[in-house]
């Protein structure tokens, strides 16, 4: 399978694998492998951990970047482990950031997903601490993957509304609510306002240029927390493309489609709303990214 979009990532693949580790310090051996969490400089607030392949201690050429966007149950230490084979095979620095619930309200579990909440850009976060890890670490920061599934999912199609220059691939995991390009419909539901809000418009031509992966389980088809009237989450019309995450996604994809957005689709057959049950086809995705950049 091809993987469309023309982003330039000026990325060399750099074969992983073992390598012999070298004698660490304390403070290096914490900046390998699995590291801890480490508080972000921009707004200590929010935090990151990484999967820094073993390649990384003796290459000069930046690594790759995969960000992966938590959902609602803020699982980034699972994510980074579950892809850290991925990590060190192809040579890969995997990012997890964690925006943590309850940021100016003891209720919230929802805001990153939306973008903007309260002057927080959670967008805006997310690059703060991509640009810090350019600084630590040899990876290549210009153009990066972003990965989420569920609320992660929803971030990452509405990023990627925001910042596709910033981005080379995205692969978009069965969000429960979905913004389509649609200047008619009220944000969230469509991005009518969208330049009015977040200051620059939904440009089509560098969105085109990112390479945009959509995955979903064939048995996602539980409704319970994502028709939910009344909730902070929610907008009357959420349901209008459907009842289900399966629904939903397709629609998404037939909304990009129409406006010359190439999209895989992969609907993984007997997974249900399961993270970890689609990342193969995650793996397979970002995989062919590596080797068709």
């Amino acid at each position: 399978m091809i993987v469309t979009g023309t982003a330039p990532c000026r990325w060399r693949r750099i074969a992983g694998g073992h390598v012999t580790p070298r004698i660490k310090t304390t403070k290096a051996f914490y900046r390998t492998g699995a590291t801890t969490f480490f508080a972000s400089q921009h707004d200590q607030r929010f935090s990151y951990s990484l999967h820094v392949p073993s390649v990384h201690e003796t290459t000069t050429t930046p690594l790759p970047l995969l960000v992966i966007q938590h959902g609602t149950g803020r699982t980034a230490a699972e994510y980074r482990n579950a892809m850290a084979e991925f990590s060190e095979r192809h040579g890969v620095v995997i990012l997890t950031p964690l925006f943590p619930a309850a940021i100016g309200d003891p209720d919230d579990l929802h805001n990153f997903k939306f973008i903007e909440y309260d002057g927080i850009r959670y967008d805006r976060e997310l690059l703060a601490i991509v640009d810090e890890v350019g600084t630590r670490f040899t990876v290549d920061t210009d153009r990066f993957m972003l990965q989420g599934f569920s609320g992660g999912g929803q971030f990452a199609h509405r990023f990627l509304y925001l910042h596709p220059e910033r981005l080379c691939a995205v692969s978009i995991g069965a969000p429960g609510r979905v913004t389509l390009i649609d200047p008619d419909r009220e944000w969230w539901l469509g991005t009518a306002g969208f330049e009015e809000r977040f200051g620059a418009p939904v440009r089509l031509e560098e969105i085109r240029k990112v390479a945009v992966h959509m995955v979903v389980g064939a048995e996602d088809t539980e409704t319970w927390e994502i028709n939910n009237p009344g909730d902070s989450n929610w907008m009357d019309g959420a349901d209008a493309l459907g009842r289900t995450r399966v629904e939903r996604i397709t629609a998404l994809r037939d909304n990009y489609v129409a406006l010359g957005i190439d999209v895989t689709l992969d609907i993984v057959p007997g997974v249900g709303h399961s993270g970890t049950g689609v990342l193969d086809a995650v793996r397979d995705f970002a995989a062919r990214v590596l080797t068709t950049r």
